[in-house]
């Protein structure tokens, strides 16, 4: 079977909400039924990433062949599907409360996971997008990230781009440079209607 790969990338924080979620799951199927995908690729540390892994391993069960990958960062780790329930009671035993870990078929390293500096996850982000034929996003044109200082040291500061941002400019970026992408904003879609 041919892979067909979809990513997801969005803020850390996102407003939830049922439409939001059912718009999220209806793109997936709609993917998986007319599209052909049969992959998805998750990154992490984001609202929007943990909801569509969420919505992905509910459709397993309908499309039990569809696979999960996790790309991971120096400082991230992801739980393989078939070692999940042994970590989960480790750390529950632990805790002393239920862990739930999201669990994943693969993980994949991109080559420049060790070697990256304060760019692995912008890097890792274009490894995701380069590996896809489709990228979901929520992303918000008018979202700002907290204002940072140049140095811990620095009186002055600055305004970054957030990472869904980058990640967003760089999909577009790809599809101009001829690229078969689609591209999906959930954002978009959700303040039209």
């Amino acid at each position: 079977m041919e892979e067909k790969v979809c990513s997801f990338f969005g803020h850390r924080k996102i407003a939830d909400s049922v439409a939001l979620r059912q718009r999220i799951q209806s793109e997936i199927v709609n993917l998986i039924e007319n599209y052909g995908v049969n992959v998805f690729l998750f990154g992490s540390r984001s609202d929007f990433d943990s909801l569509c892994h969420a919505i992905v391993t509910e459709l397993k069960e309908k499309y039990p062949h569809i696979q999960r990958r996790a790309y991971t960062c120096r400082s991230e780790t992801c739980t393989l599907e078939k070692e999940r329930a042994y970590w989960e009671g480790i750390y529950s035993y632990f805790e002393k409360r239920p862990v739930t870990l999201l669990g994943v078929e693969e993980e994949v390293e991109h080559k420049n996971k060790y070697t990256a500096g304060k760019a692995q996850y912008v890097e890792r982000n274009q490894a995701m997008i380069n590996d896809s034929d489709f990228c979901v996003f929520y992303y918000n044109p008018y979202y700002q990230p907290p204002r940072r200082k140049y140095s811990k040291r620095s009186v002055g500061d600055y305004q970054p781009k957030s990472g869904t941002q980058l990640a967003f400019d760089y999909a577009n970026q790809r599809k101009r440079g001829g690229k078969d992408l689609r591209i999906i904003n959930v954002y978009e879609e959700e303040n039209e209607n």
